[in-house]
């Protein structure tokens, strides 16, 4: 079959069992070839075939509501719904989502791209549907790594209690990003290695009607003993206990099997939990081997060998760099211990775990935890760092406020992915946390110019001891700068000149310094002399150096690959406006009010006109502003 000719789902409904599995097998090789080249999420969607064309079949999308969590097994759904031609643009500029995107097509009815959400937004579709009086099926398709996830307990319990009816497809395959932890983890392995509980409870529901006179004693001791053959059978009956149908554990890559438990279910009244059990990688033997879950996001590929084709990098990552200081730093300090929301191996923590086995806590999908549990710990003298990354945080928002920086206790947080990031989109740019950090008393809030000023910030954030502090660091690789062999502590607060001006000031951070620096470099060749200002210390700001430039009376651009709305050039502008400075002419450049979408980093900071030409266009335009301002007052 030519899967580029596919226009919607609907023929699947003619395809027996030997057609479904030889279209799954042409699907696969599909996805095997196409993600060779740019990369994607091949893992979670090599797992998901089978079930994806068995869901298909069984139901009638958009009509019945499809809802993804996490998104990053839609490339299956993606195909069957008529874009498989647009493959070779996946999560390239401009090109298709590598997550459910609504404005992509009406199959994709919620938009994803964090993890725990499916449930709530199928219980949200399932009361729309009961208050409207339709007849629609609402499927929430999410994985065991994300059932962890304090969002996705929440819904479950709700949807227990109110006995819609709804069904859950738990794609187990015990991992997310990283293989799973947690105590539900193992409830799910007890389960994946029970005979089926449904088969045996029918078959002794289908004795006991043959027993003559049934009912009063007889029957309450029947049921007693359903209830016991349902403990004796799956440990624990977890979801059964809170108001579920279980159905399961089903293999996920058996098409008849997917079938016959799929129809039960949509026949079944209330909400039903049908637990697939399903390989990552599955059909490819270099994903299916790989136990380091490097194959669950990958870059560019060998599709014949599965060798990783090497992407130029630079220096060391920022993630290592940070994951090797904090080694460092832990061997003569006991006190530090190190916590990640699931992200052991995106933030390179999985050295730093080897070493210090007992220092590293893995709380699974659960940033809200993280921050408590980190606020814990600083209560009782410990130092620890919340490693996460910069969208993920926002999720323990409240917890940032309300735990640890109004206790005003010593967490450090080390925030991974800040700035843009490319290909995974809108959900993952890593553009807010400036602007929700900020505005919070006793945070402090730095980035530093490369990965040596980084490795000593997080030494500065370890030394720190008056309250919470952050330290932001892009995606990527540093610059392969030499690193200083004794830490140094940077005074709070500290900004550095990098290049001497009088014309004008550029105020910036992290990556946009190097886009400066060139600027300085041309603006200099014109004759427009322009200080460059490492502003490392985002809160709180050097005031003394903005002072500085106020009375030298030098207009100000202020530069971040952040959100303006509330961001580091709004810092700037209410200083200016506290010291009553509105004679000082002010420009800022950022990340403008609109989320912004996939593509590569430098393809995206063009179209937001965040370029080395953007700032010399709009520095020469400051100074034009200071002369011509100079010549009326003349």
């Amino acid at each position: 079959m030519n899967l580029e000719e596919i226009q919607n789902p609907q023929f699947l409904k003619t395809l027996g069992k030997e057609e479904l599995e030889k279209l799954a097998a042409e699907i696969r090789e599909f996805l095997i070839n196409k993600l060779s080249v740019n990369g994607g999420h091949l893992g979670p969607n090599l797992g998901v075939v089978e079930l994806t064309l068995v869901l298909h079949k069984l139901f009638d999308s958009p009509s019945d509501k499809f809802i993804w969590d996490v998104g990053h097994q839609a490339y299956v759904h993606k195909i069957l719904t008529g874009r498989a031609s647009q493959f070779d643009t996946l999560r390239q500029y401009k090109g298709l989502c590598g997550f459910p995107k609504r404005c992509e097509s009406e199959h994709d009815v919620w938009e994803t791209g964090h993890s725990s959400t499916s449930l709530s937004a199928a219980m949200g579709m399932a009361i729309a549907r009961d208050l409207k009086k339709s007849s629609e099926k609402v499927i929430a398709v999410i994985g065991d790594g994300a059932l962890t996830g304090g969002m996705a307990l929440e819904a479950l319990n709700h949807i227990g209690h109110e006995k819609k009816d709804l069904i859950v497809i738990l794609n187990d395959n015990e991992m997310s990003i990283a293989p799973n932890v947690g105590a539900l983890h193992n409830v799910l392995g007890r389960m994946r290695t029970a005979r089926k509980y449904n088969k045996a409870k029918d078959e002794l529901e289908s004795l006991i009607r043959k027993i003559p006179a049934f009912g009063g004693k007889l029957a309450a001791t029947a049921e007693r003993l359903k209830d016991s053959l349902k403990y004796l059978l799956v440990s624990g009956m977890f979801f059964e206990e809170l108001g579920y149908t279980y159905l399961g554990p089903v293999d996920g890559h058996d098409v008849d099997d997917l079938l016959e438990n799929l129809s039960y279910a949509k026949k079944t009244k209330g909400p039903v939990i049908v637990h697939v059990i399903t390989k990552k990688g599955k059909g490819y033997s270099p994903a299916e081997l790989d136990t380091n879950d490097n194959w669950h996001g990958v870059g560019p590929y060998k599709m014949e060998s599965g060798e990783l084709i090497p992407q130029e990098k630079g220096g060391p990552s920022y993630s290592g760099i940070v994951s090797d200081t904090l080694a460092e730093l832990s061997e003569k300090d006991e006190r530090i211990a190190v916590i990640t929301p699931a992200m052991t191996v995106g933030s390179k923590l999985v050295p730093y775990g080897k070493k210090f086995p007992d220092r590293l806590f893995d709380v699974g999908i659960a940033e809200q935890h993280a921050a408590t549990m980190a606020a814990g710990m600083a209560t009782q003298n410990m130092k620890p760092v919340l490693s996460i990354y910069s969208t993920f945080l926002q999720r323990g928002y409240d917890q940032v406020v309300h735990d640890v920086a109004r206790q005003n206790l010593n967490v450090l947080f080390t925030i991974d992915r800040s700035g843009l990031v490319g290909a995974d989109g809108e959900t993952h740019q890593g553009v807010f946390d400036i602007a929700f950090l900020r505005h919070i008393p006793n945070m402090v809030l730095m980035m530093g110019k490369d990965e040596n000023e980084l490795r000593n910030m997080v030494y500065t954030g370890i030394q720190y001891s008056d309250g919470p502090i952050a330290v932001r660091f892009a995606r990527g690789n540093g610059f392969g700068v030499p690193l200083d062999e004794e830490f140094e502590k940077i005074p709070i607060g500290s900004w550095e000149v990098l290049k001497e001006g009088t014309d004008a000031a550029i105020l910036t951070f992290g990556t946009t310094i190097p886009m400066a620096l060139k600027a300085w470099e041309v603006l200099a060749k014109q004759g427009i002399s322009v200080r460059v200002i490492n502003a490392r210390f985002i809160k709180p700001l050097d005031t003394e150096m903005l002072n500085s430039l106020i009375e030298e009376n030098i207009p100000i651009l202020t530069i971040e690959e952040a959100a303006l709305q509330g961001g580091f050039g709004s810092a700037v502008l209410e200083h200016l406006a506290d010291e009553q400075a509105f004679h000082i002419p002010v420009d800022r450049m950022g990340i403008p009010d609109r989320f912004i979408e996939h593509g590569s980093v430098t393809k995206l900071l063009e179209e937001i006109g965040l370029t080395e030409e953007d700032v010399v266009k709009r520095t020469k335009a400051l100074v034009e502003r200071r002369n011509s301002k100079k010549g009326m007052l003349t």
